[in-house]
């Protein structure tokens, strides 16, 4: 007769205040396979998250955000791979980062060619996070297994605002004292692309 530790089943027990998804637990990450498919999934598991986590106000862009990140990763990534994506909620602000198996090109024709595609596969990502006061951005994955790394930071004051005819454009939090003194440089994420800077 052997014994086991594990019981048969556990006995479910009332959520208690520390088992209850609040924003501040946010913490996700799924592992799905290059697919047409990939993105619908992508959106419905994010929904589920944001909504778990009283995160209503970001569903929006979030979305938006998170579809644009996985298709482009799916575009760049061989159909039998996977890509990975993560979402996490700190310092009020989600963030939606995707690893794809696309390797970052050594030759530096390449690299700004495949940089280039990049950027125009993610131009509707760059505005919505524009509107939303983050920033976005892509490079290498710095994993083991190499690719490119790509992410979004929606903070949620300008992520609840998003879409609202009354709503201002907001300047990240993190980013607001150097908004004046970059009048004529590009964003980190804009650098040699043809997106206005406006």
């Amino acid at each position: 007769m052997s014994v086991s530790m594990c019981p048969d089943s556990l006995p479910l027990t009332a959520p208690t205040p520390t088992s209850i998804p609040t924003p501040d637990t946010l913490a996700y990450s799924l592992t799905l396979p290059s697919a047409l498919i990939t993105p619908a999934i992508a959106r419905t598991a994010t929904r589920a998250v944001l909504n778990a986590h009283g995160l209503t106000g970001l569903l929006d862009p979030a979305l938006l955000a998170v579809s644009e990140l996985v298709t482009a990763a799916c575009r760049f990534t061989a159909p039998a791979s996977d890509v990975y994506l993560s979402l996490r909620y700190r310092d009020g602000a989600l963030r939606v980062i995707l690893y794809d198996g696309h390797p970052r090109h050594t030759h530096p024709r390449l690299a700004a060619a495949c940089d280039a595609r990049r950027r125009s596969a993610l131009r509707l990502l760059a505005r919505v996070v524009r509107e939303c006061g983050g920033e976005w951005g892509f490079g290498d994955a710095r994993e083991p297994a190499g690719g490119t790394r790509m992410w979004a930071v929606l903070p949620s004051s300008g992520a609840a605002a998003y879409g609202r005819a009354d709503a201002q454009p907001c300047v990240a939090p993190w980013t607001a004292g150097a908004a004046a003194s970059r009048s004529s440089a590009a964003r980190p994420e804009q650098a040699g692309s043809s997106f206005p800077a406006s």
